[in-house]
């Protein structure tokens, strides 16, 4: 059966290309029917703002049409749907992050060389992806959700290939490291996202709210006062400090955990290398 030409798959809107263009190639390449004053990329950055303004729940294409005092099908001659629209502002929300700059050509072979820096970019690149989703916090429901095959989200993946591999740990090992860190970020962020919204939804502050929860958990379950180690600096100094100290203190035990981890299969092969260059081991005469 020969292919539709005309047919687009729905996986992501990034395996299609932009309703203009496919539109247009429909009518004959008479584009002028475009509504005056829009493009896509205007209607994909109001979208991020009324997302973060009102949260995901209330988002409609109805309600973002309003906002750009347009009406809904003149959103719709860009993007074909909702979950278009939701999957190109994933990826938009990635067009402020500060990515670190890796040199060109290949990674050091010595990972251990003063002036080797892979540790420090990778810690910059987790503290932005963790401040991104944290500013957007509807952004964490939909990872997963969508592919987000978009240019900055590509440009986001390449550079954390880049640094992950001047670390020395073989390629086979990159996925598995920079899942370590990213997935870690992805679970702190989202939940950081979710208690400041919830606290904004309460009204109260962040360490208002801590106490209205430990005062019913100790209610609940007298035995957590004997972990009083654990909850009362977060009374004392604030949520907000105690969490800045926890998130570095976990991506340290990341970030040098591959470190390590590149040290022994260093020493392992030099150990090798060393036990080969010797020769076989020769057994006493009888």
């Amino acid at each position: 059966m020969a292919e539709d030409k005309g047919h687009y798959p729905h996986t992501s809107v990034w395996l299609r290309p932009p309703r203009e263009s496919r539109t247009e190639r429909r009518s004959g390449g008479r584009g002028s029917q475009a509504p005056a004053g829009l493009s896509r990329d205007r209607i994909v950055r109001a979208a991020v703002r009324l997302l973060d303004a009102d949260g995901l729940a209330a988002f409609s294409m109805r309600r973002l049409a309003a906002d750009l005092g347009v009406t809904p099908m003149s959103v719709y001659w860009y993007v074909d749907n909702k979950d278009d629209l939701l999957e190109l502002a994933l990826d938009e929300v990635l067009a402020d992050m500060a990515l670190p700059e890796v040199p060109d050509g290949p990674p050091d072979p010595d990972p251990d060389r003063a002036d080797h820096d892979w540790p420090q970019q990778l810690r910059a690149l987790a503290r932005e992806w963790r401040r991104v989703l944290v500013a957007h916090p509807w952004a964490t429901r939909l990872h997963g959700t969508y592919l987000n095959l978009g240019p900055r989200s590509a440009r986001f993946s390449r550079t954390a290939i880049a640094v992950i591999a001047r670390s020395g740990l073989p390629p086979e090992q990159y996925a598995g490291a920079l899942s370590l860190v990213f997935q870690f970020i992805y679970g702190f962020a989202t939940t950081e996202g979710h208690w400041r919204e919830r606290a904004r939804l309460t009204g109260a502050t962040e360490d208002e709210l801590y106490e209205i929860a430990y005062d019913t958990a100790v209610r609940t379950d007298a035995g957590l006062v004997l972990h009083a180690e654990l909850v009362q600096p977060r009374r004392t100094e604030g949520v907000g400090a105690i969490r800045e100290r926890d998130f570095e203190h976990a991506l340290d035990c990341a970030v040098l955990g591959i470190h390590a981890m590149v040290t022994a299969a260093r020493l392992t092969a030099e150990a090798g290398g060393r036990a080969g260059a010797a020769g076989p081991a020769r057994t006493a005469p009888r």
